[in-house]
């Protein structure tokens, strides 16, 4: 045998992999067509060509509908009845696509895909390109998500509240301007992650984390036992003004950034260690201990950063009040820390939204994808709050 012919005869990925297509096309098409035959037959009362006293209608021929699966596009032949028309339930009254093709779109465009560029992406996927009104149509899903998010109402207390921002740039008044997105996410009673709300604000402001903080509370916002946020000023006089018996806990992450903002490079690593230690002693008073040490150590060389993480001390140090294994969780926000990494290169892709509408969007699917593993995961045992109760009862 020449090698010519062994070329010939030797199948390559690309035939195996459209001859496999084409075996799942056909068995999808066989099974659905089979499904329907047999919920007409049951709408009939008797099977094709059979005489049935039972029989309760007719059949009415057949029509051809063309549906866009996962694996490309099948023609269904749907059968009907006289009296009763064809099983629309099975496929949907009007539906042309199956929902994991519209689940993929929606994925596609949370992950870059641009609108203009989705008809190629599923035209190399499934062998058909879905038009840019019918992606249109279905990125709408985001726009429901972002109203359920808005209007959801927030049962149970929420002990631990979690706000931070991120920015992206977005169309405003024909110019393009950095704008802030606000998101909050709380733990609930029973100790999982919750995301609560995001909201697009002209910038990180009083009013904006104002508007927010309403809006929580409207909705049911209670229980709150801890707010851990960074120092914005804006974020801190709402908190003040809205939740004023409320705690809060300034972020270490973002005290150690401050701090390490004065430090020159080449001590950066070696301080950075230092200072994380502080945060990491098992009690308060170990931690003051820490930090008397380090300030003694650079006081001279650092003096603003040591001034920094002094004045910084006491907001970061409020988790302390709280049960021990909760700490390296509350002491941070750095539960939103992927969210808005997903979020930066999500923004990245789009470069500049075309307003803050669609930034909103964007930004809410990013949000709702991220956290979707937070109903399986309970990030902390708020059973620990009623023990500490317990126990300081009977020390009294």
């Amino acid at each position: 045998m020449t090698s010519e012919i062994a070329d010939l005869i030797t199948p390559t990925q690309e035939h195996m992999r459209h001859d496999l297509r084409d075996l799942f096309r056909g068995a999808a098409k066989a099974a659905l067509e089979l499904v329907l035959e047999e919920i007409v037959a049951d709408v009939v009362g008797a099977g094709r060509y059979k005489h049935a006293e039972s029989r309760i209608d007719r059949r009415n021929g057949s029509y051809l509908r063309r549906l866009v699966t996962s694996m490309g596009a099948i023609d269904v032949r749907v059968p009907r009845t006289r009296n009763h028309g064809s099983p629309t339930d099975v496929l949907g009254r009007y539906q042309r696509r199956t929902a994991e093709v519209d689940d993929a779109i929606v994925s596609a465009y949370v992950n870059g895909v641009s609108t203009r560029g989705m008809g190629e992406v599923t035209e190399a996927l499934m062998g058909e390109s879905v038009s840019r009104s019918s992606v249109s149509r279905v990125t709408r899903v985001l726009e429901q998500q972002v109203e359920e998010l808005r209007s959801q109402r927030i049962d149970g207390p929420i002990p631990y509240l979690y706000l931070d921002a991120t920015f992206l740039d977005a169309r405003w008044a024909r110019k393009v301007e950095n704008v802030s997105a606000l998101v909050a996410y709380g733990v609930g009673g029973d100790g999982k992650r919750v995301l609560l709300a995001v909201t697009i604000g002209a910038q990180e402001s009083e009013a904006t984390w104002t508007d927010l903080l309403e809006q929580l509370i409207s909705r049911g916002l209670t229980g709150v036992r801890l707010v851990i946020s960074d120092e914005h000023r804006g974020l801190i006089n709402a908190v003040r003004k809205l939740l004023p018996e409320v705690p809060r806990q300034r972020c270490t992450v973002h005290l150690q950034r401050n701090v390490l903002s004065n430090v020159p490079k080449r001590l950066r690593k070696r301080v950075a260690r230092e200072v994380s230690t502080v945060f990491k002693a098992k009690s308060r008073k170990d931690a003051k201990k820490e930090l008397r040490e380090l300030v003694k150590r650079f006081s001279k060389e650092i003096p603003e950063a040591m001034a920094c993480l002094a004045d910084g001390f006491k907001d970061a140090t409020v988790f302390y009040d709280f049960p021990e294994p909760h700490w390296l969780r509350i002491r941070t926000t750095n539960g939103l820390e992927r969210l808005h990494g997903e979020i930066k290169r999500r923004t990245r892709a789009v470069g500049a939204f075309p307003d803050r509408a669609s930034a909103l969007r964007l930004v809410t699917a990013v949000a709702l994808r991220v956290t979707t593993l937070w109903a399986d995961r309970r990030y902390v045992d708020m059973s620990l709050f009623d023990e500490a109760k317990e126990g300081a009862t009977h020390a009294a």
